[in-house]
C-alpha cells in the first residue's frame, strides 16, 4: 500500500531470501523501487549498515515502520527465562534499536515519522501471553516518551495496536482457526477478523500528512476485539496443550 502511494521501500528481515522475494513481487505489482536488506534488530550493528545501504539508494529517509516481533502461546509457568527475555529482546528492544539509529542517522535534523506495531494484549492481561504482552506495553511506553522527546525534531512516533488479523503468521500460531472454528469472533462489536488491507490502511494514515497532528498515540484496530472477546484461560490452556506449545 505505501508503494501504491508513491513511496519508495526498504524491506528488512534476518532472512534475505524471503525479502528479496517479497520485493520483486512488491516491483511487479506496484512498479515501485523496493531495496531488500538483512537487519538482526537485537543487533544494532546491522541495523547501521542496512541504514547506510538505505541512504546510499535512496538519499532519504521519511517513515520507519517498526514490525519486528517474536509471539507463542505459552502459560507464564511453562515460560522459560530465555524465552521472556527473546521475546523482550526481539520487540522492546529491538523497536528502540532501530528508533535510535535511524535518530541519529537521519531523523534528528531532517524529521521523519514512526510507527510501532503493537498489540492490545496487556490492556486486559490476555492470557498466555505475559512475554509478549509486557514487550508491546513497554513499546506504547515508548512511543509516548519519544514522541514527546523528538517532537521538537519533527518527529512524529505512534502504535497501531492490531486485532486477530487473519492471513498472518500471527493468526496461525495464536490460535485465530481455533477461535473461528469456536465462533468467537462473533463477540467482537464488528462479528468478524480483520484483514491485512485494514491494517495497511490504518498503518497509511499514521505515516501520512492525513494524521500530520497526531503523535503519541496508539491506534487500535481490532474491530472492539478487546472490549468484548472471552479471555478463558482454561480455553487457551487447552489449545495450548492440544499442540500450540509444539509452535513455541
Amino acid at each position: 500500500l505505501l508503494c501504491r502511494h508513491g513511496c519508495r521501500t526498504v524491506i528488512a528481515s534476518r532472512n534475505l531470501q524471503r525479502v528479496s522475494e517479497a520485493s520483486q513481487k512488491l516491483i511487479a505489482a506496484t512498479g515501485q523501487q523496493c531495496l531488500p536488506l538483512s537487519i538482526e534488530v537485537r543487533q544494532p550493528q546491522t541495523i547501521v549498515a542496512a541504514v547506510d545501504e538505505a541512504l546510499k539508494e535512496f538519499k532519504r529517509i521519511d517513515i520507519l515502520v517498526n514490525g519486528a516481533a517474536g509471539n507463542f502461546l505459552c502459560p507464564a509457568s511453562a515460560l522459560s527465562f530465555n524465552a521472556f527475555k527473546t521475546v523482550v529482546d526481539i520487540d522492546t528492544i529491538g523497536t528502540f534499536n532501530t528508533c535510535k539509529v535511524l535518530f541519529e542517522k537521519y531523523f534528528r535534523d531532517h524529521g521523519g515519522v514512526i510507527v510501532n506495531i503493537t498489540a492490545t494484549l496487556d490492556y486486559r492481561g490476555q492470557a498466555l501471553q505475559v512475554h509478549a504482552g509486557a514487550a508491546k506495553a513497554a513499546i506504547d511506553a515508548m512511543t509516548r516518551h519519544l514522541a514527546v522527546e523528538w517532537g521538537p525534531n519533527k518527529i512524529r512516533v505512534n502504535s497501531l495496536a492490531p486485532g486477530p488479523i487473519t492471513g498472518t503468521e500471527g493468526y496461525r500460531r495464536l490460535g485465530g482457526k481455533f477461535a473461528e472454528q469456536a465462533s468467537q469472533f462473533d463477540v467482537i462489536p464488528l462479528q468478524r477478523a480483520g484483514n491485512k488491507t485494514e491494517i495497511a490502511h490504518s498503518t497509511l494514515y499514521l505515516a501520512s500528512p492525513l494524521s500530520s497532528y497526531v503523535t503519541g498515540s496508539t491506534l487500535v484496530v481490532d474491530g472492539g476485539s478487546w472490549l468484548t472477546s472471552a479471555n478463558s484461560f482454561s480455553t487457551l490452556m487447552d489449545f495450548w496443550a492440544a499442540g500450540a506449545n509444539k509452535n513455541q
